[in-house]
């Protein structure tokens, strides 16, 4: 008999899920199954991810950083470079995206550019035997229309739609009204006219507390740094953050030992994803959240935060009558300590009005006047991504554009509806997860190479699968749960095993031994995507995998057992003002002794090249000098002899990702908001792993000859879970004309 014919897939969208389910398809048990094509609106292809800096027209901001590490961000059979970051940026993603398309996907024929514009069943007779396909019609960029008939629709269009704006006129408002997904500079947000005022985000959860963060920032850089500055009088500007409620804010590094004074650190979602803290097999905890599972994890964001968020203020603490409600999380470096600081001013409730330049807040009725620009950070209307389909299949598919989650009721974990089992969804929920994202994609290839959810070909983990799937029922009842979790697919550990019982895949075991880590004192168990590889495997596949696990185990083994990423933690802790007292003891009586007392501030701003020009010259892309600090200090100096007198003095402080390197650099004289030349940068030393906590916090230690002195360094950071609690700064002078030493707190 001759070879069927393969069935054509249209996939919708050539971003992560698109480019995952173009792979699935054209690489699953039998390679000539299907036919793909991959459609997107764009001129290229990674949907959300931007491949170049210069790319700002899209909906995320290509220098962003990811707020999961390289490890979660990513397929199981690509892994990142070496070098990559462990927290790589929007445009490193779209890079890696065009490697992976490069990869795998050079067998579905891509239409960047066209847009689809309506997809319809095609009705065919039932005596004809057949399944029904699917009219496609799609719109380029030159206004060109074209139809296309598919056998199969896969949806890769993702949840982010377009923005969702409040009905509140924006017209009303004599001021700029952006969504968070716009903003790109406080040039092309504030203009020119440096009249000052207050920015305003409104929307409390993820992407408004990044976007409030990241618009401080840009304030603070462009107020501290050397040079003119990108809009005129940065220092007349505040930002003012409305919130329906305290969320927890975490780092992007946290320790899975927060109650030491000097606690090891590793990237946010590996600690998250260690299966060996969990029972199993797994059952999922999203969705509806009791009360007690509620105060279960807001015990656990409070251990490992260090606190309940009040020593920020008590605007983002969370309360005692906070830890009945279903915990709510956000991401960022920065944002709690601009809080603290007074940059980032925090108020309760929702946007009531916006006229002018003013805004009023229910239900308090509070008034914001002085408003010089409006952010809405007020998420995505999930709906219009699949705006191309008829209503009727809109109707079946329960679109509720109402619904916070903008869900889509959809069957075994958002995959298909078995009323319309030629149609496929891939990523289309809140928040998606890579891991996932290529589980869904696998699960929608085998079901359709089985002949649909209701073939006899279907695999007995298949059939067991779908004939106890609740996930439309489920989807539904938590659109009015007033106990719904934050993202009601999140629990991505429990999906993955969910799809993987489905598929009869087996979870991979870790290549070597890996830490132990409490509360369990168990190995730890990382789950990442290259956990649940493709059954049948390449060579060069296996090396991929190979080496995404000896990255993620590497990665474990460094932060638990090195001082990696320490220089990190305390870099970001650093933020802010601290008191300082300082002693001077001299041996000298050319030079007095005394006592400073005084404040420290360390501001932030975008890293510059002085002192270390020709380090970038030649990067390109890879132009990235991070962050650094402006510090200054100021406060009155007692002398022994009894004169009093005003002291400042100011550095710069940098961190380089690339070497884990936290440094101090002299600033110039003629210029104090530029650094000079290196002063000294700081080595960890690594605690006695064996000894209980002494208490003393991360030790640290440099030398620097500045001409005929010595200057012998010596810090002390301790640590209160990812915060630093408090710092010590001592150091020896000698040379032909000084012999002193030098001891300071520095204490928020």
């Amino acid at each position: 008999m001759p070879a069927a014919m393969p069935k054509t897939v249209c996939i919708i969208g050539a971003g992560p899920s698109g480019l995952v389910a173009a792979k699935s398809l054209l690489h699953g048990a039998h390679t000539d199954t299907f036919d793909v094509t991959i459609f997107d609106a764009q001129s290229r292809i990674g949907g959300l991810w931007p491949s170049a800096i210069s790319d700002g027209a899209g909906l995320v901001h290509p220098r962003m950083v990811a707020n999961q590490s390289k490890h979660t961000v990513q397929f199981s059979d690509l892994a990142w470079e070496n070098a990559a970051p462990e927290l790589p940026r929007a445009w490193q993603i779209g890079r890696y995206l065009e490697r992976y398309h490069e990869k795998y996907c050079q067998g579905a024929k891509l239409c960047l550019g066209r847009r689809v514009e309506k997809a319809e069943p095609v009705q065919v007779p039932a005596d004809q035997g057949s399944c029904p396909g699917w009219r496609v019609q799609t719109r380029s960029q030159d206004d060109e229309v074209e139809e296309h008939a598919f056998d199969y629709l896969l949806v890769a269009s993702g949840f982010f739609g377009k923005p969702a704006i409040p009905e509140l006129l924006p017209s009303q408002a004599a001021v700029p009204v952006i969504h968070s997904s716009q903003y790109r500079s406080l040039a092309e947000l504030l203009g020119r006219d440096g009249k000052g005022g207050k920015i305003l985000v409104v929307g409390g959860q993820m992407s408004g507390v990044e976007i409030a963060s990241t618009i401080t920032s840009h304030l603070s850089s462009a107020t501290h740094s050397p040079g003119p500055s990108p809009i005129p009088s940065p220092e007349k500007y505040s930002l003012h953050h409305i919130i329906q409620r305290p969320v927890w804010v975490l780092p992007l590094f946290t320790s899975p030992k927060p109650t030491l004074s000097a606690p090891p650190f590793l990237p946010l979602d590996l600690p998250s994803y260690n299966l060996a803290n969990r029972p199993h097999p797994l059952v999922d905890t999203q969705g509806h959240i009791s009360v007690d599972a509620a105060k279960t994890v807001h015990s656990i964001f409070q251990s490992i935060s260090g606190s309940d968020q009040s020593i920020f203020s008590p605007r983002v603490a969370i309360k005692s009558d906070d830890i009945d409600k279903p915990p709510f999380l956000a991401v960022s470096d920065n944002y709690l300590e601009f809080v603290r600081s007074g940059l980032i001013c925090v108020s309760h409730g929702k946007l009531e009005s916006l006229a002018g330049n003013s805004a009023t807040i229910a239900p308090s009725r509070e008034q914001i006047g002085d408003i010089a620009a409006v952010v809405l950070a007020t998420g995505f209307e999930a709906s219009s991504s699949i705006s191309f389909l008829p209503a009727s299949i809109r109707e079946t598919l329960s679109v509720s554009p109402s619904d916070f989650n903008n869900t889509v009721a959809l069957a075994f974990h958002g995959t298909y509806h078995p009323s319309v089992p030629n149609i496929g969804f891939v990523g289309f929920y809140r928040s998606p997860y890579w891991g996932v994202m290529e589980m869904q994609a696998r699960f929608v290839a085998a079901l359709w190479e089985a002949g649909g959810p209701f073939s006899s070909s279907l695999t007995p983990s298949m059939k067991a699968a779908l004939s106890g799937d609740t996930s439309i029922e489920r989807t539904i009842k938590l659109r009015s749960d007033s106990r719904a979790s934050q993202f009601p697919m999140g629990d991505y550990p429990w999906l993955m095993q969910e799809f993987a019982k489905a598929l009869d895949q087996k979870l991979s075991s870790p290549l070597s031994k890996m830490p132990l880590l409490p509360p369990a004192d168990k190995e730890m168990d990382i789950l990442t995507p290259v956990r649940y590889p493709p059954k049948t495997l390449r060579e060069d596949q296996l090396a991929e995998i190979t080496n995404s696990l000896k990255q993620t185990e590497a990665t474990a083994w460094a932060g638990l057992s090195s001082t990696k990423f320490v220089a990190r933690a305390v870099f970001r802790s650093l933020l802010g003002e601290w008191k300082l007292e300082r002693d001077l003891v001299s041996l000298l009586p050319t030079h007095p002794s005394g006592h400073f007392s005084g404040t420290a501030k360390f501001l932030l701003r975008e890293g510059t090249r002085d002192g270390r020009e020709g380090q970038f010259d030649q990067l390109g892309d890879g132009d990235e000098r991070g962050l650094e600090y402006l510090y200054i200090e100021e406060g009155d100096f007692k002398a022994s002899n009894g004169l009093t007198f005003r002291a400042t003095r100011r550095y710069v402080w940098r961190y380089n990702e690339e070497k884990d390197k936290l440094s101090v650099w002299f600033v110039k004289m003629d210029d104090q908001k530029k650094a000079d030349y290196l002063f000294h940068e700081i080595e960890f030393i690594l605690p006695d792993q064996d000894g209980e906590d002494d208490g003393k916090g991360w030790q640290a230690t440099s030398g620097h000859l500045c001409i005929d002195d010595f200057y012998d360094v010596g810090y002390r950071f301790r640590f209160q879970a990812v915060n630093l609690r408090d710092w010590r700064l001592t150091y020896t002078v000698k040379g032909p004309k000084k012999d002193y030493g030098i001891d300071g707190i520095y204490r928020r």
